[in-house]
């Protein structure tokens, strides 16, 4: 019965491999005399599953492989290359081992053979079990059998492809070939042509010098096959699938070029003579190339060529008319100064630093004495790059220029003069970051420390506002290094920027002074106090004139940014809001603001010292609560009005306390909370200073007599909606049923807006959960109850919270928010509030800057307007279709809204189905929608979709008729956008050139000077269409 069972597995297996064998037969003969290309897919399979071997392969191509015709042999070839391109992690290496000696004595074969033999190589080199030495003898037949240049282009690709393998996986034994790999190399590469195949070859030289290869004595030969590409002139075709750049051509071959500092008796003589090119990009490419020369090549490679090298650069600099020309020029002249300054310096050699440093000074010094005429910047340059360069070339240039320049400028009169050589001078006075001196090491201006000081103060006390504006940057840079400012001369110079503060009316200047104020005062803050900031708050309180007090709050804002500053200048201001509340002193509301505006931006430096949000946690917000307080109390009283209680002074107090609340750490924001919320719900008052407040104090209830306290929200709303999530909001829910009242009874509009968004930025915040859920419901149904009934007078405020919470719960994907703003969309055709609902769209779309922002660290998720859209654009287009046709402008007008608030990819992908809505939005009769609508497709017109470009006959009628609109921003607009339909292409736009002209020509009268320039530019453009020369 065995014996049985094994003869019939037997002769099962026996017929199984005959039916395979017969299978691969079939294949092989299906693809070499069939010509079946897709049979080697097959085949591959068959190898990948074990169905068959590639030695079975081999012998089933036996017939094929020693046919007598060339083209039947690469047929066969050509299945063996494309199945082991797809099995050659399966092969062993004895397998291997026979199929490199089979494609070696390949490569003598017919030529037409080459290309199937060189596939199967580089499928083979991918094998990890390569054998020893193989990689020595596959690239021994390449370079004895193969022509590389006769090949097509993708077998060229094939060598280069190998080559760059083996030097991945087999170094060591590709380094055993000696300067041998390095001629074969140069023989096959040289006189590639194709930017595709280049790259390779760059890469290949690139390692070959990188990686330790023997060049032996083909360095001269490897820099001759890879250097006739330089410099690369390569101009990419139209949409070309392999995105080959000339910059990467460009990169490759420099990486090639500045890798071996072997190639520096070659390669500086070649720079120096292709700048003689008068092609642009020419002489940007060598000099870019000289400076990377710089990271590679030593002094002893540069020294023979340093006087052509300097001359080409000077050349390049002096007469130039081109930006880039000369940055490159600069660069190289820095790189080369940077390369000798690493020289080590040696008592019987001359120091190579210096000799080039004198050939620079030489030529250049001189012009620095002739301000008035043009090479006195390109020398000035010239030399600020040599300087910047390193810290001994700062010492060699500053000793012989800086006195130079001290010297003209005491001996000039003219103000023209003196400060083209202050700003020469300024360009010495600030170290770039490699001149900067070490640790412990002087700086190189210590020895000129008198004569710069006295120069800068001479020019502060100069009439000239040109000159005034220089010497402060002077001065910044001085006060920027150690040592350079005494005591005394900080002192002067404060007195000096205090003078300039309150007597100078020049913006620039006044601009200048304050920065400079700024930067000083971080480094030597007691000057400041000591002298400063009593002389302003002396000219602030005084009756001085209120573009001087402007000057003198702005001042005192830039000069607080340490801590000792602040504890000294905020009093000042707190004075004034104080001053100005009880009319001690006469301010008005605009210089209440500003003053306002200047503590905001001391408490911006809250993010980034603890102690000042501490500081501002203590003292500065208890006090501006309790001023407000104290004026909103006072609001009803007769007499005197406070400022504090002006919706302009309140709304600028709002960034003020929520700056400092949103930098203050867990432990001080977690009782700012409590604080907030205490005096807000019950009136308590005791962290707030002087508190002589009555006892009852109600500050979230509408109060029909006085609108004073309920304005008050917008700083409970600063105080909470801007601490960090992490923080707990005590008796948040009594909280907001108490929000929600104010908003629903309170008919001032600055008071329950506030309301709402501070209801908003508690529910942005408030973690998920049944009591969320709760309150939405709650508010919900209170907000469709108050809008359903059409007789309500308080559907706005339901309308307002509608909004904000709409916005809250779509900034952090809240599930309702969909129901939200749908009911937000439903309004748009209401007769009352159509329009209300399409400006709230603006207002869900855009960045607010006082509440549910990531400064103030709400829950913002990302691509929240993109997703918005997604959803929300079909409803919109459905909408409006339906609308009565009084309507649809609102629906026009929310459409305007949101794509012009959406990125400008999205805008370009989504415009096609849009484009017919906005079209009709440009025929709206309101402004606000056509600016809105102008504004969001003048960037995509830029580069227009092939949707619009089949609308243009709709798109000039529209935009050219608003050019004549009584808006002026609607036709500035208007003209911006006929000016980007320009940059069509010319056969389009044509047929609209002439309407187009007429049209502008009548906005070259308009009166208004803006549009005149917009015209001007537009109306040019359009001239040169069609126009020989033109575009």
């Amino acid at each position: 019965m065995r014996g049985r069972l094994s003869l019939k597995l037997l002769a099962a297996l026996v017929f199984r491999m005959a039916a395979d064998n017969s299978l691969l037969l079939g294949l092989v003969e299906e693809f070499v005399s069939g010509q079946v290309d897709s049979k080697a897919t097959e085949t591959a399979s068959g190898v990948k599953t074990g169905q068959f071997t590639i030695l079975q392969l081999v012998e089933a191509l036996g017939l094929s492989l020693t046919s007598s015709q060339p083209h039947t042999r690469g047929r066969g070839v050509q299945l063996l290359s494309q199945v082991l391109q797809e099995c050659y992690s399966c092969l062993s290496e004895r397998e291997v081992e026979v199929l490199i000696t089979f494609y070696e004595n390949r490569l003598k074969d017919h030529y037409v053979i080459t290309p199937h033999v060189l596939q199967g190589l580089k499928a083979l080199t991918k094998c990890s079990v390569l054998p020893p030495g193989s990689a020595v003898s596959i690239l021994r037949s390449i370079f004895q059998d193969v022509h590389v240049q006769s090949l097509m282009l993708a077998e060229r690709s094939c060598v280069y492809n190998i080559l760059i393998s083996l030097m991945e996986s087999r170094e060591e034994e590709l380094k055993g070939l000696g300067a041998d790999f390095t001629f074969g190399f140069v023989q096959s590469v040289d006189g590639e042509r194709d930017p595709r195949n280049l790259l390779l070859a760059f890469q290949v030289a690139r390692n070959i010098i990188h990686r330790g290869y023997d060049l032996g004595k083909f360095v001269e030969e490897l820099f001759e096959v890879t250097s006739c590409y330089f410099p690369i002139d390569f101009s990419p075709p139209p949409n070309d699938p392999h995105g080959i750049t000339q910059e990467d051509l460009i990169l490759s071959l420099r990486n090639v070029l500045t890798g071996t500092s072997r190639f520096a008796e070659f390669l500086l003589p070649l720079i120096i003579e292709k700048l003689d090119s008068d092609v642009q990009s020419a002489k940007v490419d060598s000099l870019q190339t000289l400076a990377a020369c710089g990271l590679t090549y030593s002094h002893k490679e540069l020294a023979e060529f340093l006087p052509g090298l300097w001359s080409a650069i000077r050349r390049e600099v002096f007469q130039t008319a081109s930006e880039r020309v000369e940055s490159a020029g600069l660069s190289a002249l820095a790189a080369l100064t940077s390369s000798l300054s690493r020289s080590v310096l040696s008592s019987d050699s001359e120091d190579s630093l210096q000799v080039f440093l004198n050939l620079v000074l030489k030529d250049c010094q001189h012009h620095l004495c002739e301000p008035d005429l043009k090479l006195v910047w390109p020398s000035t340059k010239l030399l600020q790059a040599a300087a910047g360069a390193s810290y001994r070339a700062s010492l060699i240039v500053s000793a012989a220029v800086i006195p130079a320049l001290l010297e003209q400028y005491n001996n000039r009169t003219q103000c023209a003069q003196r400060r083209t050589l202050l700003e020469v001078l300024q360009g010495f006075v600030q170290p770039s970051p490699l001149s900067r001196p070490a640790d412990g090491v002087e700086s190189v201006l210590v020895a000129f420390q008198q004569s710069l000081c006295s120069v800068v103060f001479s020019a502060l006390a100069e009439s000239s506002a040109g000159l005034q504006v220089t010497a402060t940057r002077v001065l910044t840079a001085l006060g920027q290094q150690p040592c350079l400012l005494a005591q005394t001369d900080v002192e002067k110079a404060v007195d000096h920027l205090t003078r300039l503060i309150l007597e100078e009316e020049d913006t620039q200047v006044s601009l200048a002074v304050v920065e400079c104020s700024g930067s000083l005062a971080h480094l030597h803050p007691k000057a400041f106090i000591s002298r400063m900031i009593p002389r302003l708050k002396e000219e602030i309180l005084s009756e001085c004139n209120a573009a001087v007090r402007l000057r003198c709050v702005t001042a005192v804002a830039s000069v607080s940014s340490q801590l000792s500053v602040v504890q000294e200048s905020t009093p000042v201001l707190l004075q004034v809001l104080a001053s100005a509340h009880t009319g001690s002193c006469s301010f008005s509301v605009e210089e209440v603001s500003a003053v306002c505006i200047s503590l905001q931006r001391i408490a911006a430096h809250a993010r980034d010292t603890e102690e000042i949000g501490r500081f501002f946690h203590s003292n500065i917000i208890p006090r501006l609560l309790g001023l407000a307080l104290q004026a909103a109390l006072q609001s009803g009283d007769s007499g005197h009005s406070s400022p504090l209680t002006d919706e302009a002074v309140l709304s600028a107090l709002v960034p003020v306390i929520s700056t400092a609340c949103a930098a203050l750490q867990s432990e001080s924001a977690s009782r700012m909370a409590a604080q907030a919320v205490s005096l807000f719900l019950d009136g308590d008052v005791s962290f707030l200073p002087e508190n002589a407040f009555p006892s009852q104090i109600q500050l979230l209830q509408s109060q029909a007599e006085s609108r004073g306290p309920s304005q008050l929200v917008c700083l409970l709303m600063a105080c909470v909606c801007s601490l960090p999530r992490s923080v707990d909001i005590p008796e948040i829910d009594r909280l907001l049923v108490q929000l929600e009242d104010l908003i629903c009874t309170c008919s001032h509009l600055f008071s329950y807006t506030f309301a709402a968004k501070c209801f908003a930025g508690l529910v942005n915040k408030r973690p998920a959960g049944e009591a969320l859920d709760a309150v939405l419901e709650r508010v919900l149904k209170r907000i469709s109850v108050e809008l359903e009934n059409g007789s309500s007078s308080q559907r706005t405020q339901a309308f307002t919270l509608l909004l904000w919470v709409a916005k809250a719960l779509l900034l952090r994907y809240h599930p309702l928010s969909t129901a939200l703003t749908d009911k937000l969309f439903a309004l748009l055709s209401d007769p009352e509030l159509g329009s209300q609902a399409a400006d709230g769209f603006c207002v869900l779309m855009s960045d607010s800057p006082d509440v549910l922002n990531r400064s103030c660290h709400a829950d913002v998720r990302i691509m929240y307007r993109q997703r918005f859209f997604a959803e929300n654009s079909s409803k919109l287009v459905e909408g409006f279709n339906s609308a009565e046709q009084e309507k649809k402008s609102c629906y026009l007008k929310a459409l305007s809204h949101i794509v012009n608030n959406l990125p400008r990819e999205v805008q370009l992908s989504e415009l096609p189905a849009l484009l017919p809505l906005l079209l009709e939005a440009l025929s709206c009769p309101d402004r606000e929608v056509q600016f809105s609508t102008l504004s969001c497709m003048q960037p995509v017109l830029l580069e227009p979709p092939e949707a619009l470009r089949n609308q243009l006959e709709a798109l000039f009628s529209r935009m050219l008729a608003l050019t004549s609109s009584p808006h002026m921003k609607v036709r500035i607009a208007s003209i911006r956008c006929v000016h980007a339909l320009s940059r069509l292409p010319e056969h389009v736009v044509l047929p609209f050139r002439a309407r187009v002209l007429k049209a502008l020509a009548v906005c070259l009268d308009d009166r208004k000077r803006l549009v005149r320039n917009e015209a001007v530019a537009a109306r040019g453009q359009w001239f040169l269409l069609g126009s020989p020369g033109g575009r």
